[in-house]
């Protein structure tokens, strides 16, 4: 009986885990769709805001990625 609670209470803790990671990564993409939009919104576009716009579209892409294996591992 008590292996049994010591597993939940593993299985709980991994599962906060995960869940918090994926909630860290859903911010993370609401912050750089705050600083996407405050860029395109502007008049002018350097050079280098054209590669940040790229940076924040692969930093978005990776970190739902990882929210998609999270939300798989969670299914399993």
């Amino acid at each position: 009986m008590s292996h049994e609670k010591d597993d939940l209470i593993r299985a709980q803790n991994e599962l906060i885990g995960v869940l918090f990671e994926i909630i860290k990564r859903l911010q993370a993409n609401n912050n750089l769709d705050e600083e996407y939009f405050q860029i395109v919104a502007s008049e002018q576009k350097r050079e280098s805001e054209k590669r940040r716009l790229d940076e924040i579209l692969e930093q978005r892409k990776e970190n739902s990625q990882i929210i998609s294996k999270l939300l798989e591992k969670i299914q399993t």
